[in-house]
């Protein structure tokens, strides 16, 4: 029995809108979130695990630092500031890299590597998904949560000048600001000088908890030129001698309120060698993450390289530096340096909110959540660290303290590289029925594959394969 025109018209629809299903499922997967995400209800800190009849603490440690101050130079990638480069152009910050108080990291940016969804990042601690790549033309406001959305709720000032991007992204989050466009790519100069003409005036005043600044310049200068133009080294030496401006004002404030600040140094996303960014290479990912505080103790003759961290674990650092809930679906880890010359049970207090916080995530989103080695990781450190707060509060000085200290430390720092492994997994997976396509294949050839995948299910299944 021949089949009609009729019925093999129906069939070749269902098949070009079951490829099209699969392909959106695939690439566009549910990210990882949290259940409680009503906007403005704050939830309890957990409080210090359980010591016995005595009494634990039960409210967020107060702040680390006074102010922070954000810069965010958009595509510098990590050889721009501990290359040659650095060295050469930015003497200020190679100094304080190498001698100062400051802590460094390579900080990874997963694709795709483009701004609005790497601000997301930053900001949230969550990965961001190629269907951010569509809305990074125009950015509609963030419904997650984040450390400018906890900042805000907490009666924190913050300031924004540069890319206009943060303006669409968190409305009615900045006492003042100003966006400048990044659509006209040629040009690389008063981009940057109608960011830097505010710097006089808000450095002098008092009247904010945070700054941020995201310098557009570089990444033009890549676009139209490269990452061996002339213009780089001349731009990398403009904003080094803004990051000294920044710096000395900080410490200059900081000798009349005895109180510490953080600056930031970091990059959305990189720059490959062709100049141009949204893939998976090397040059694109990999970022610089700078933390510059007069709170950091830094022995002399004290040499550190650059760990690899997550550019996700940025917002968790930031929510504790700032005394603020971590954002909910952040899949980061407290990054410890920033802790490190704290006491011992400040430094569990913290590691424990962060793991806390990770883990819940991890139930809301893996039904097996319990037979995750993180998840089991965590409640050994808990119990742990119940025990050692018992014997805390009883005035036990003795060597078995300070051993059980620093078990207690290792097995929450081992439980929150586990738990960010495991969520950060459940955002990057890839297989033919479901990925968010961090793959590099997918990145690189975003635009052919989708058309692919809309055209036929072949393709779409062939993507997968």
């Amino acid at each position: 029995m021949r089949l009609g025109s009729g019925a093999f018209a129906a069939s070749c629809v269902a098949i070009e809108v079951l490829g099209v299903a699969i392909f959106l499922r695939g690439f566009f997967p549910a990210p990882v979130r949290s259940s409680s995400r009503t906007e403005h209800r704050a939830e309890p800190p957990a409080p210090e695990p359980a010591a016995g009849a005595r009494s634990n603490w039960t409210k967020l440690p107060p702040p680390l630092f006074n102010k922070v101050v954000i810069v965010l130079i958009d595509a510098l990638r990590d050889d721009f500031v501990f290359g040659s480069k650095g060295v050469k152009y930015m003497p200020y910050t190679s100094y304080l890299v190498e001698k100062g108080a400051s802590h460094s990291f390579v900080a990874e940016a997963k694709p795709p590597t483009v701004t609005m969804p790497r601000i997301k990042a930053l900001m949230t601690g969550s990965l961001p998904g190629f269907v951010d790549v569509i809305r990074n033309l125009n950015s509609p406001a963030l419904l997650e949560d984040s450390v400018i959305r906890q900042a805000k709720a907490a009666g924190k000032r913050v300031i924004f000048y540069g890319d206009e991007t943060w303006v669409k992204l968190f409305p009615k989050h900045f006492v003042e600001y100003d966006g400048t466009t990044s659509f006209f790519v040629s040009d690389y100069t008063e981009v940057d000088d109608n960011v830097t003409r505010h710097l006089d005036t808000v450095l002098k005043r008092g009247d904010w908890d945070m700054l941020i600044l995201h310098y557009l310049g570089l990444d033009h200068i890549g676009h139209i030129s490269g990452p061996n133009s002339p213009l780089i080294g001349r731009k990398l030496s403009e904003m080094d001698s803004i990051l000294m401006k920044i710096h000395t004002s900080l410490m200059s404030k900081e000798r009349e309120t005895l109180s510490p600040s953080l600056l930031v140094l970091c990059g959305d996303h990189g720059m490959s060698e062709t100049g141009s960014h949204g893939a998976s290479s090397t040059e694109e990912v990999s970022t610089p993450l700078i933390l510059i505080s007069s709170s950091f103790e830094r022995r002399p003759g004290d040499i550190r390289h650059p760990k690899r961290v997550q550019q996700t674990d940025l917002a968790a650092t930031l929510a504790i530096g700032l005394g603020l809930p971590i954002p909910k679906d952040s899949v980061g880890s407290l990054l410890f340096p920033v802790v490190e010359g704290k006491p011992v049970r400040e430094q569990l207090r913290f590691l424990h909110l962060n793991t806390v916080q990770l883990s819940k995530l991890l139930q809301e989103n893996m039904p097996s959540y319990e037979k995750d080695p993180g998840f089991e990781q965590f409640k050994m450190a808990e119990r742990l660290h119940g025990n050692w707060v018992k014997l805390h509060l009883e005035e036990n000085r003795s060597d078995v303290l300070l051993s059980l200290g620093t078990k207690v430390l290792r097995q929450y720092l081992g439980a929150l590289k586990t738990l960010s492994l495991s969520l950060s997994t459940q955002v990057a997976q890839f297989s033919p029925c479901s990925s968010s396509a961090p793959h590099r294949r997918c990145a690189e050839g975003l635009t052919w594959k989708f058309l692919c995948g809309l055209l036929c299910f072949p393709c779409s299944f062939i993507w997968y394969s």
